[in-house]
């Protein structure tokens, strides 16, 4: 089961079913979606939203759209923002998938989880059963209680910090994650970023040190394998290098972000050709939110022997991201 294939997208048309009669945003913001026009999708709901404010519906739709171009967060806070109006159970499931989606699969549980408990024959119970059956966390985690405010400041956190790692501002990244780490310690996502940004900024021996920490508790930790590729190859350290990356190179995980993790690492590190591979296997309207995405498959590109190529996704990556434009062509530096 691809995560991405909800059951409101696997519909006919890849629409909620039951649209209330008469409504005309609504029913052109469907049109559009139907058409894959999101941006015009988005506009046409967030009209519909401004009629009906407390229509659970036409915001579940909306996030609909927001995951298909891979803007997680964002989809994220208009189903936590449901939530906090009323029980509106599909939300639960749209959560757990979007969490699946950024890897963080501790909180895609939860939310799945959730989902069956408050409805274990809805129209989600099948794919949230396969969803949990897709995710590899211990059976005796704990199913602490948990507050929808936590989770929006968690959000808050997540899209700061996802800013300055993707635009590489280690030092504004730093004093986040360790916040973040401090209040939302059951995050482990949060140390890997922790110590690729301390890497990065110039401490390297701890940056090192943390990571095989971690490795030892979870010797198949794919971030952990990708952070510690990355550092040894800085470090021209070849041997402890080969054997992370070979760890990585017959890993081929469901969710597009550990996937791009993975191409990202191959082509920062030289393995040009698998890199594109990895890059070509992407569902680019689901990492084109990520500058790193357009950074390093053009200099992917470019190595793997198509400069066309890699011109053509720099300066998409460019229109995009006014960061990337102030920057030289990556593989002229």
């Amino acid at each position: 089961m691809q995560q991405g294939n909800l059951k409101y997208n696997s519909k006919q048309n890849n629409v909620i079913p039951f649209i209330p009669e008469g409504d005309f945003y609504f029913t052109k913001g469907v049109e559009a979606f139907q058409k894959r026009k999101f941006d015009i999708a988005i506009k046409w709901l967030r009209k519909a939203t401004e009629a009906k404010p407390n229509d659970p519906l036409y915001q579940c739709q909306m996030s609909i759209i927001y995951t298909e171009v891979g803007a997680y967060h964002t989809a994220n806070q208009l189903l936590t923002n449901v939530l906090k109006s009323e029980e509106y159970v599909d939300c639960y499931y749209l959560l757990a998938n979007n969490y699946a989606h950024l890897g963080l699969l501790h909180d895609a549980k939860k939310y799945a989880l959730t989902y069956l408990d408050k409805e274990s024959d809805g129209d989600f119970s099948e794919e949230a059963e396969s969803l949990l059956d897709l995710i590899d966390i211990d059976e005796d985690d704990e199913k602490s209680d948990w507050d929808l405010e936590d989770e929006d400041e968690l959000l808050i956190y997540q899209e700061t910090v996802f800013y300055h790692m993707e635009n590489m501002e280690w030092e504004k990244a730093i004093p986040l994650i360790e916040e973040m780490m401090i209040v939302f310690p059951e995050h482990k996502m949060a140390k890997h970023d922790y110590t690729h940004a301390l890497f990065f900024s110039g401490n390297e021996e701890k940056a090192v040190e943390m990571e095989l920490d971690i490795i030892k508790e979870d010797p198949n930790s794919l971030y952990s394998h990708t952070n510690l590729a990355l550092f040894y190859y800085q470090l021209g350290q070849k041997q402890e290098y080969e054997k992370n990356i070979q760890a990585l190179l017959n890993v081929y995980p469901i969710h597009e972000q550990q996937k791009l993790r993975i191409a990202v690492t191959m082509a920062r590190t030289a393995y040009y050709n698998e890199a594109c591979n990895r890059f070509r296997s992407l569902n680019k309207g689901t990492v084109k939110s990520h500058p790193s995405y357009f950074r390093w498959y053009s200099i992917a590109a470019f190595h793997h022997g198509e400069p066309s190529k890699a011109l053509i996704i720099w300066k998409e990556g460019c229109k995009k991201f006014p960061n990337l434009a102030m920057e030289e062509v990556p593989w002229q530096e």
